[in-house]
C-alpha cells in the first residue's frame, strides 16, 4: 500500500480502479494544521490529466504494471500504431489522447516500452531524451535577444520548440521529453 508520502512525481497507482501517474506534487498547509498534497495526475488509459488533492490519511494501492519492448511504425488518422520489438508483425494501436504529450516526440522505428494494466496494452513509455532533426529553423537573428537568445525550430516529429540561436535546418538535437525542452546540438548540419 501506498501512503500519502509516497506519491510523489513518477509514482503510478490505482485511483477508482484506474491507474494513475502523478506529475507533480506539492504539500501543502490548510488551516487547522491540515496538510493536502497538490497534485497533477495523469489517468494512464485515457491520457486525461487531471488536478487532485489528497489527505495524509488516504492510501493507495500501487499500480501492478507490466512493461514490454516495442516500436512505434507509423500514425494514421489520430492512431498511432506500434509493433512489439521481439514480433514486429504483432501490432496494436494508441490514440493521441493515451498517449499525450509523448506523441510530440515519436518519429519510425522509435523504441519505446509498452505498458500492459489488467492484460491489456494500455500506453506506452518514452526514454527520457530523444535525438529528433530539426527539419526547419529560420535562422537566428544575433541582436535579437529579447527572448534571451533562443529561437522556435520545428523537428522531425512536427514538434515546435526553442532551441539556441546556433542550432540550424538538418542538425540532430536532444530533447526531453518529459519537459519538450532542448537539452543539446549533438551533430551539426553536414558533419
Amino acid at each position: 500500500m501506498l501512503t500519502y508520502y509516497d506519491l510523489r512525481k513518477g509514482v503510478q497507482f490505482i485511483y477508482e480502479d484506474q491507474p494513475y501517474e502523478v506529475l507533480e506534487f506539492r504539500q501543502m498547509g490548510k488551516s487547522q494544521d491540515v496538510v493536502v498534497a497538490q497534485t497533477k495526475i495523469r489517468n494512464l488509459i485515457t491520457g486525461k490529466i487531471i488536478p487532485k488533492n489528497f489527505h495524509q490519511n488516504e492510501r493507495f494501492e500501487e499500480a501492478d504494471l507490466q512493461k514490454f519492448e516495442a516500436k512505434f511504425i507509423y500514425v494514421n488518422r489520430g492512431k498511432y500504431v506500434f509493433a512489439y520489438k521481439e514480433n514486429p508483425g504483432k501490432r496494436f494501436e494508441l490514440t493521441a489522447d493515451q498517449l499525450g504529450y509523448s506523441s510530440n516526440f515519436l518519429k519510425a522505428n522509435m523504441e519505446v516500452t509498452g505498458v500492459i494494466f489488467d492484460e491489456k496494452i494500455i500506453n506506452i513509455s518514452l526514454p527520457i531524451k530523444v535525438q529528433l532533426k530539426v527539419t526547419d529553423s529560420p535562422p537566428g537573428v544575433k541582436g535579437d535577444r529579447s527572448q534571451g537568445g533562443t529561437k522556435a525550430a520545428t523537428l522531425e516529429s512536427g514538434v515546435t520548440i526553442q532551441v539556441p540561436l546556433f542550432v540550424q535546418n538538418d542538425d540532430i538535437v536532444e530533447v526531453n521529453t518529459e519537459t519538450g525542452e532542448y537539452v543539446r546540438r549533438l551533430e551539426k548540419r553536414g558533419a
